[in-house]
């Protein structure tokens, strides 16, 4: 069931293992659409990190803070393409600042927040930013069943703290619309009745601000 979106740049975010990779390339494979994915497995200091957050905190946000931005900036999001309806990413560049929000010092996220301002100002907010919310028993299931060695290390209060640090950046949010979706433990992939129902979300049209919409089973 192919439904028009509309919007041209739609965002999808979430925790981690929440699904948000899989739902962005089943919508490219569906509608040949401009995707963006985020490459964080090329980040040589992601396994270091879960290992010592302390020590390598800064280092591995600053990384994934210019890798993102190098990747949106060849995306050429500020430019319509001729041959694709619209882009679909699996993060937002403020992502960067959402998680070095829980993982720096406050010395460090001071310095760290005064680059980030100097490059974010380059990117269009998006059209529509989906979050796909998951409880932290389900994020931690799905981490364990996709099997990567440098995720071994994430614990619970992680990823807690990432989801704070979301959504105490959506309350502030009145300039564009935020969907926050709760899946509870939906697989849109093997099921693909839910995969169908969260396009018919998507392709609503939403006015500025935070809209909740739970999906539990």
């Amino acid at each position: 069931m192919k439904i028009d979106f509309p919007y041209r740049y739609i965002a999808v975010e979430g925790n981690i293992g929440a699904g948000k990779t899989s739902f962005s390339k089943m919508i490219y494979d569906e509608y040949n659409c401009r995707l963006i994915l985020e490459e964080f497995a090329n980040n040589p200091f992601l396994s270091l990190f879960y290992e010592d957050r302390k020590r390598y905190a800064f280092t591995v946000e600053l990384f994934f803070m210019t890798e993102r931005y190098k990747q949106m900036e060849d995306s050429l999001i500020l430019q319509q393409s001729l041959f694709n309806d619209f882009i679909i990413s699996d993060y937002v560049f403020i992502k960067t600042l959402i998680f070095a929000r829980k993982t720096l010092n406050d010395k460090e996220f001071k310095l760290f927040q005064q680059l980030f301002s100097t490059l974010q100002h380059n990117f269009p907010n998006p059209d529509l930013l989906v979050y796909l919310h998951r409880n932290v028993d389900i994020l931690l299931k799905n981490i364990k069943k996709r099997g990567r060695d440098f995720e071994d290390k994430i614990n619970r209060k992680y990823l807690y703290d990432i989801q704070d640090s979301y959504f105490e950046y959506f309350r502030n949010i009145v300039t564009f619309p935020v969907l926050i979706i709760d899946l509870g433990d939906i697989d849109f992939i093997a099921e693909k009745q839910y995969y169908d129902i969260l396009k018919s979300i998507i392709a609503k049209e939403y006015t500025p601000g935070v809209h909740r919409i739970s999906l539990h089973v």
